[in-house]
């Protein structure tokens, strides 16, 4: 299993490599943002886009770990289609050739003929990465690769891709929108349960250097399968507990004294005005507004804020497996908060925990793998169920279970 891992990261920093080139290379990127249609569209978007570099990064991930683990690919899925029509009407279906002019010669068709950015994008695609981490080769898990499915978020955030916003200040650490917000998200799930399992998050667009403009970027994973967790964070914190958050620490130091402000959340721009008033009087000033779900998970996983919620069914699986396994790994999870606005705390039930297996019975399109509920992520379960109960008391009983 940790060869899956190392193989996720070493593509992800792939896909990395081809959203960059994408961004910083004006000839490839202006020459191809194609309108989903409908039934592809996220209905939270008036116009929602896909791009050259959306569908590459997901055919390359497919590629990849087909080829490493031969069988595994037919159970990677994604959020894009691999279909493309140019100018002249005709109907692309992209896929990676195996070799590097070939594939140049069928993105030239997707991009009308333009040989220069065709084979600039192809040397990309075809170049080789690699990736290391002694902690990785020490760790032996053994488990079937037929048990496990994959979701692959290509480009998480891509109006903040195509907007390209690279001088953004960030409020607290956390970027309210911008290429920082821009995500590529792996997640590794058990086909049978839906628990996830492995997840990778690569953000492409960290610092950029103002000489050549060229832009770093920085991964995230974690694993967790039969009692091993171990992930990216406790590596780079050694001599901090990365798990613990600020609230947990304010929690350390006073535990005597209740405080309703303890909690800091991030939420999405377009949150309902009943879940904002109320996180108001639960986390006062510290609710953080931030593009992209990837991204907003994130925020927690790296603990700039204690809670990601978001009411709205307009995320999908493969915006959260990704993160979601990494919180797992961390002690936290994510889970369904319409269930658990609904839940009896008292009769001690299990947390509804996302799982990414099963489709929404009666959805079509996209909404059959939606996040029906909406979802609270997290990095601890003790610091959740308080923060629940908060949630609960500030919000309207008759809004609890709309």
């Amino acid at each position: 299993m940790s060869d899956i891992l190392r193989a996720l990261l070493c593509v992800s920093e792939k896909a990395a490599n081809i959203a960059r080139a994408c961004r910083q290379q004006e000839a490839l990127f202006q020459l191809l943002i194609e309108e989903k249609k409908e039934g592809e569209k996220n209905k939270k978007f008036a116009v929602d886009f896909k791009t050259l570099a959306d569908v590459l990064v997901q055919e390359v991930i497919k590629q990849h770990m087909e080829t490493r683990f031969p069988g595994l690919g037919k159970n990677i899925s994604g959020e894009e289609s691999n279909e493309f029509t140019n100018d002249l009407g005709e109907k692309i279906t992209l896929r990676l050739c195996s070799r590097e002019e070939e594939t140049g010669e069928l993105l030239s068709k997707v991009l009308n003929g333009n040989k220069l950015a065709s084979e600039a994008l192809a040397k990309v695609v075809h170049q080789d990465v690699s990736f290391t981490d002694p902690t990785l080769d020490s760790i032996e898990i053994n488990i079937s690769q037929d048990i496990l499915g994959i979701w692959v978020d290509p480009i998480d955030s891509t109006y903040q891709y195509i907007k390209g916003s690279a001088d953004v200040k960030p409020n607290c650490g956390i970027f309210p929108c911008g290429l920082q917000c821009v995500t590529i998200l792996i997640g590794v799930y058990d086909l049978q349960t839906g628990v996830p399992l492995i997840g990778v998050i690569n953000q492409p667009f960290v610092s950029q250097d103002l000489n050549t403009l060229r832009w770093k970027g920085q991964s995230f994973w974690g694993l967790s399968y039969m009692g091993t967790n171990i992930h990216s964070l406790q590596l780079s914190n050694p001599k901090r507990n990365s798990t613990e958050t600020p609230s947990q620490r304010t929690e350390n130091t006073n535990s005597e004294v209740e405080c309703s402000h303890c909690f800091s959340a991030v939420i999405s721009t377009s949150e309902k005005e009943n879940i904002k008033a109320a996180l108001s009087c639960v986390c006062g000033d510290r609710v953080f507004r931030a593009a992209g779900a990837g991204y907003k998970s994130l925020c927690v996983v790296q603990g700039l804020v204690d809670i990601y919620i978001f009411s709205e069914d307009t995320t999908f699986k493969w915006d959260t497996c990704a993160a979601h396994a990494i919180l797992r790994s961390m002690g936290g999870g994510m889970v369904d908060l319409k269930e658990c606005l609904g839940r009896n705390p008292e009769m001690g039930l299990d947390l509804p925990q996302l799982v990414y297996h099963v489709e929404n019975r009666d959805a079509t399109g996209v909404d059959r793998w939606c996040n029906k509920g909406g979802l609270i992520a997290y990095r601890s379960r003790k610091q959740l169920e308080t923060f629940l109960s908060l949630l609960i008391e500030n919000l309207v009983p008759a809004e609890i279970n709309t």
